[in-house]
């Protein structure tokens, strides 16, 4: 079994990210990416929720602060957009603060800042 077969909700949401990357290319700004990659989710059928927030607690209580999530998709995958120069750890840490803040298993970093569309897969 391949990658894809194994999480084909993830590969579709790559996939969606691609077209967007394709159609747009590189240099505009997340919240461009981020409408269309709404669209984009739609036309795929792909389920999703924008601009979730999530609480963040310490010791069991909720602080007055929250995590906003680009997106969550089919209920359990956190993706976070980018467009930027370079991804670097600070951003695959905000995405693994974010998985934990929101009890979902898997997510996605996307940076559509490069020629290339560049994702980052995270499991916990």
């Amino acid at each position: 079994m391949n990658e894809v077969d194994s999480d084909p909700q993830t590969y579709a949401i790559i996939g969606a990210a691609i077209e967007v990357h394709k159609q747009l290319g590189c240099g505009f700004l997340e919240v461009v990416y981020q409408k269309a990659l709404a669209i984009e989710f739609a036309d795929s059928e792909i389920p999703f929720k924008k601009e979730v927030q999530f609480p963040i607690s310490y010791k069991g209580q909720d602080l007055d602060c929250y995590y906003q999530a680009d997106f969550v998709c089919y209920n359990d995958i956190i993706v976070e957009l980018k467009a930027l120069d370079v991804l670097t750890g600070q951003h695959e840490s905000q995405l693994i603060n974010y998985l934990k803040a929101s009890r979902c298993k898997r997510g996605l970093l996307i940076n559509f800042g490069q020629r290339s569309l560049e994702y980052r897969r995270r499991m916990l």
